[in-house]
């Protein structure tokens, strides 16, 4: 079936159930339906460990009748189970408390305007073609040296997918979507030491992946570089964290600045809208309508149209994250982040990862974290870490066995410098982030 078939059937399928929902005394409803064919490939030591095909199927309905919300769901698509599930969500919204802030996401903030983003470049589901993938890839990095001695395995998924969302207030669109991914983790051995670590791959177009060949390499490289890793004494010092997991540091500023955390006060940034919290040359910016992009929409999943919105403006909190149920707790309205962020983009000080050495000079660049030590109320940060420690700018040897602490407040004031190298690999992207002094707690 075309896609664009599929698409305008699954419209109708969501249209025929919004107005069954009116049908049955809905003040409002909204919702939601997706396919998704896929595959998946898991190798382990150049074995064929798993081999699945999928193709899902699924509707959300939410109803509102005056205040009150009842929601169900249902994989099965036929209408009887689609006509089953309004029905039940009608119930259930007779039985709940009323909740003044309930409500489909309002009129005026609907998309009505749909361009290509290009998401979706489809390709055979091909059982051979993975396979050869995930094996070539963990061949490449088993051969790659002596040092790898062992494989956790390599696997490769591709998925093509079709989403659509209505709601009763005029909206009643949707996509098709594509994504491809390859990664492989690696052991290695040196001595009494072992460790292990990963490479992996993404795109909407798998002609923009990296080779096979390259993921097992890198993966092996990466592993190889962690050989002798030592313990270190207790201390403080500069932490460059390293592009691939520096975009965990502003997930905890997104958390911070979401509606859920802001009306429930469990936050270290409430009542911060307008004022600094970073340096003045940084920014972050939200573009949801790159091309390709892993998190590029038109509308949030409350069909809210999505637009560039500045979140850091020269250091300055410019604005909150908010869908219309926390918009209206707070006596604000959504600006589209029902169901997350979309391409949110960190500034540079144009420093690349060997320049971002020297402007360190002594400290940890951290490359792995460990454990969940982040309270989003206080802002109080302590994590595990492992990477390497520098002297002089220069990579001395592996460290492992670390905890890093500080407060977020501070961190995110005390950033010092981005690198240009940009990891672009998910919703957040940025290079590596050098932040002074934090409390290391090593032997």
């Amino acid at each position: 079936m075309q896609v664009e078939q599929q698409l305008s059937e699954i419209q109708n399928v969501v249209e025929d159930t919004l107005n069954f929902a009116k049908k049955l005394g809905a003040t409002s409803a909204e919702a939601s339906m997706s396919k998704v064919q896929g595959i998946a490939v898991s190798t382990r030591l150049e074995e064929i460990e798993t081999l699945e095909f999928t193709n899902d199927g699924g509707l959300g309905i939410a109803v509102f009748v005056g205040n009150k919300k009842g929601s169900a769901s249902t994989a099965d698509l036929s209408p009887q189970a689609l006509k089953l599930a309004v029905t039940k969500a009608i119930e259930i919204a007779k039985y709940t408390s009323e909740d003044e802030f309930a409500g489909v996401a309002d009129k005026d903030l609907i998309a009505t305007e749909f361009p290509d983003l290009d998401l979706y470049h489809p390709q055979t589901l091909d059982a051979e073609h993975a396979l050869d993938q995930a094996l070539t890839c963990e061949k490449a990095g088993l051969a790659h040296s002596e040092a790898i001695i062992n494989s956790d395995g390599a696997s490769y998924n591709a998925n093509l997918g079709v989403r659509v969302y209505g709601n009763t207030n005029g909206i009643n669109a949707g996509y098709p979507s594509s994504r491809y991914s390859l990664s492989c983790v690696l052991i290695g051995k040196k001595d009494d030491d072992m460790q292990r670590d990963y490479a992996y791959t993404v795109s909407r177009n798998p002609n923009h992946l990296d080779s096979a060949e390259t993921v097992g390499i890198k993966a092996a490289e990466e592993t190889i570089g962690r050989l002798g890793a030592r313990k270190m004494q207790t201390t403080k010092a500069p932490i460059l964290f390293h592009r691939d997991i520096a975009s965990g540091l502003f997930g905890h500023l997104i958390g911070a600045i979401s509606g859920g955390s802001l009306y429930r006060k469990s936050s270290f940034l409430l009542d911060k809208l307008g004022e600094q919290i970073f340096p003045s040359w940084f920014n972050i910016n939200e573009l949801p309508h790159l091309k390709q992009g892993l998190a590029s929409t038109n509308f949030d999943n409350e069909g809210v149209r999505t637009v560039d919105m500045d979140i850091i403006k020269d250091g300055v909190l410019a604005n909150y994250l908010l869908t219309s149920y926390s918009g209206r707790k707070m006596n604000m309205r959504s600006n589209g982040h029902a169901g997350g962020i979309h391409n949110c983009i960190v500034s540079h000080t144009g420093h690349s990862d060997e320049e971002l050495l020297a402007t360190m000079g002594t400290g940890l660049v951290v490359t792995e974290l460990m454990g969940q030590g982040v309270n989003i109320v206080n802002g109080d940060y302590s994590r595990g870490a492992a990477g390497y420690w520098v002297e002089n700018g220069v990579i001395q040897y592996p460290v492992h066995e670390v905890t890093i602490a500080g407060n977020l407040k501070d961190m995110f004031a005390n950033i010092i410098a981005i690198g240009s190298e940009i990891e672009a690999r998910g919703s957040m992207q940025t290079g590596s982030v050098l932040i002074d002094n934090m409390q290391i707690a090593g032997a």
